[in-house]
């Protein structure tokens, strides 16, 4: 699946958390395996080679987990959530990054492959639909709980987003700034 669908299910997967930080730890956690796609600066070769091992397992989830609780506010919920989002990744990888490409979860103690003969190629219909549910719902969020998945990149720009949404599908009035000095 796309990097943007990863982050989109891991950011659905925080809402239950207050703060904003903590969503956004468990977002980059959902998005942390694909840290060892990084190799493709060092050639398509150690991409390929690389890809799918040096992160896509349980040391990269126990070494992002501890990242994310060592910045948490909500230490045990985000540490829950952030492996959940990791692992999510993973089998969402395992359904939809294209035939051929398993996972080696056991690295560095093992290089077993895991892997699923029904996967998907990565430009799927199965990974469009997808995508556009997920985006569906993280828009929908700015209806129950008056942010979207832009809150990642800007408070402001995301509240501009929920209040758009929130007008057009509650019919909420725009609120008017009064021309008043408050006196």
């Amino acid at each position: 699946m796309s990097p943007i669908v990863h982050a989109e299910l891991s950011w659905l997967m925080s809402q239950v958390l207050r703060e904003r930080r903590d969503r956004i730890l468990v977002t980059c956690a959902g998005l942390a395996p694909d840290l060892d796609g990084l190799t493709l600066l060092a050639g398509e070769a150690s991409y390929v080679r690389y890809h799918h091992v040096l992160f896509h397992g349980y040391a990269g989830a126990l070494l992002t987990a501890a990242v994310c609780v060592a910045m948490a506010k909500e230490r045990t919920r985000v540490a829950l959530l952030a492996l959940g989002a990791f692992h999510l990744h993973l089998v969402c990888d395992l359904l939809g990054s294209g035939p051929g490409w398993p996972i080696h979860y056991f690295w560095p103690t093992s290089m077993r492959e895991w892997f699923w003969a029904g996967q998907w190629d990565l430009a799927s219909w199965q990974n469009a639909v997808i995508g556009l549910v997920v985006t569906l719902a993280c828009l929908a969020c700015a209806l129950r709980w008056r942010r979207t998945f832009v809150e990642v990149f800007s408070v402001r720009w995301d509240a501009e987003v929920t209040k758009t949404l929130r007008r057009r599908f509650l019919s909420e009035p725009e609120k008017s700034v009064s021309a008043s000095t408050g006196d």
